[in-house]
């Protein structure tokens, strides 16, 4: 029951929740320790291209901390919610294959992705499926990368980690953008093949819209932390074609699902092989990791 109101205040009260963020930055401001934030890793990629995989990867070597389940819905106070939480007496954790019946088993303290709920409400009507989702470099969003780098800075240090690591599928088309926020940004892109991998996104969209229609609170949720990637919510992502997005959106809803999601992946993929070719040095900081 906390779990649903606190989720409620973030979607229906977000700039409440963002003023509880700012409030635990001035209060802590000149408490934590000087820290920078150097060499930040980003997972992404099209969901169902291996990026959980990835993140746990990178999650379990030293150094790095990320956002974990148990954060959600507490997000925007990282640090007051995370101090609290470590000295709750909590149960102990029992892993459990998590929703997507994947084989993926998972706890509370399982690293998971929740950025998306920042970038909502910093860029309003980013999953709008007219709106250009592409945010590059050209970009600039003060009130964002002044929340944003406060908000690194209290995660690691509550969690007395050295660098910052995220995983988001739609960061892929903000690769520039946060390149210019952090220059030496590193950019882990899923890429998986394209037959298995539509398969595998109408095996999610299956179960996510079945699931919904007896439980509507899922596809709630779904809203909430910004997952359109399947489920009865789904849209598609504009990489700067309305016309290709518009089509895949039109395929959603008649239910031409695959084609739908082909186009998708051809989309995306496409348009970041265009962009790693038009900009080196872009390239240089984005590496590719085939699923198989």
């Amino acid at each position: 029951a906390s779990d649903k109101m606190a989720g409620a205040l973030n979607a229906h009260l977000p700039r409440f929740m963002r003023w509880l963020g700012d409030l635990e930055t001035r209060i802590l401001d000149g408490d934590l320790p000087a820290l920078r934030i150097e060499r930040p890793v980003y997972v992404c990629g099209l969901a169902r291209s291996g990026t959980t995989l990835l993140l746990e990867a990178l999650a379990a070597a030293p150094d790095f901390t990320t956002h974990r389940y148990s954060d959600y819905p507490l997000l925007w106070t990282p640090y007051w919610w995370n101090w609290l939480r470590a000295r709750l007496p909590l149960p102990t954790q029992t892993p459990v294959e998590r929703a997507h019946r994947d084989r993926l088993v998972v706890t509370a303290n399982s690293p998971e992705a929740f950025e998306e709920v920042f970038w909502m409400h910093f860029f309003p009507g980013r999953h709008e499926v007219a709106v250009d989702q592409i945010i590059d470099a050209t970009c600039d969003n003060p009130a964002f990368a002044d929340f944003y780098a406060a908000h690194i800075h209290k995660l690691l240090a509550v969690r007395r980690a050295r660098r910052y690591l995220a995983k988001g599928n739609y960061n892929l088309t903000r690769i520039g953008y946060l390149r210019r926020l952090f220059p030496d940004a590193q950019f882990v892109i899923a890429v998986r093949e394209p037959y298995a991998h539509v398969a595998s996104l109408v095996k999610q969209d299956g179960l996510f819209s079945t699931w919904a229609q007896s439980e509507p609170a899922i596809s709630t949720h779904l809203a909430r932390s910004g997952h359109f990637e399947f489920g009865p919510h789904k849209r598609a992502v504009n990489v700067g074609d309305a016309e290709q997005a518009a089509a895949i959106q039109a395929c959603y809803a008649s239910g031409r699902v695959v084609e739908g999601y082909a186009r998708q992946w051809a989309s995306s993929y496409g348009w970041l092989l265009q962009a790693l070719a038009a900009d080196g040095d872009l390239a240089g900081c984005c590496h590719l990791v085939g699923y198989e």
